[in-house]
């Protein structure tokens, strides 16, 4: 019951998003390991019939270097993060696979003419940008900019990467993939309202008033 009704009120923060931020966006993907944690019956990611061999608890997901177009892809859940520099205003959203239509779906959401988006080396990202046609620019993390060009980083929301992934894998022990837009909106919540963040906050969420994002 507790676990239903904990859904059921985080379920209408999932859109709670910001809409057209303005000012310097960092944004920045991370990768989650795909779970069915409670499931009754083991299907492999993007099929309906293919049921996949159980794995130990936790277990080792295949390195993003040797990932590329191959099927162990299907390993990694990726989620885009996007967060205003300065502000507690955070964009998220857990993507089918890692490739331009996705981004451009995920940032076109919460982006707008005074959005100046700021990613690492990213194709991916700096695809999505030009085809939305917004201000950016694109910092390898290999090679740190310098001077005046200092201000253009990520760290903030890999940051938030940080503390998003401790709390779920470390904390809450890994959650499945089908909640995962869920805990991505408490994060949210736990974010925006730091060490203030009360039950009240939840129900006033769930009956559909935005409180955070705005």
């Amino acid at each position: 019951t507790a676990l239903r009704l904990r859904h059921r009120f985080l379920s209408a923060v999932v859109t709670h998003q910001p809409k057209e931020l303005t000012g310097l966006v960092e944004a920045d993907e991370t990768y989650f390991r795909e779970s069915q944690k409670g499931s009754r019956k083991l299907i492999a990611r993007g099929t309906t019939s293919l049921v996949r061999k159980a794995r130990s608890r936790g277990g080792k997901p295949k390195s993003l270097s040797r990932l590329g177009k191959s099927a162990s892809r299907k390993d990694l859940v990726p989620v885009l993060v996007g967060r205003l520099r300065g502000q507690p205003h955070v964009a998220d959203k857990v993507l089918q696979a890692m490739n331009k239509s996705q981004a451009v779906d995920a940032l076109k959401s919460w982006t707008g003419p005074d959005t100046f988006l700021c990613t690492d080396g990213s194709g991916t990202l700096r695809q999505a940008a030009a085809e939305l046609h917004l201000a950016s620019k694109h910092v390898p993390v290999s090679y740190p900019s310098s001077g005046k060009e200092q201000i253009y980083h990520v760290q903030s929301v890999n940051r938030y990467h940080e503390v998003l992934k401790t709390w779920i894998n470390r904390e809450l022990r890994g959650v499945s993939t089908k909640y995962l837009p869920n805990y991505l909106a408490w994060m949210r919540m736990r974010q925006w309202f730091k060490n203030d963040l009360r039950p009240e906050h939840f129900i006033i969420s769930g009956v559909g008033k935005q409180i955070i994002n705005t």
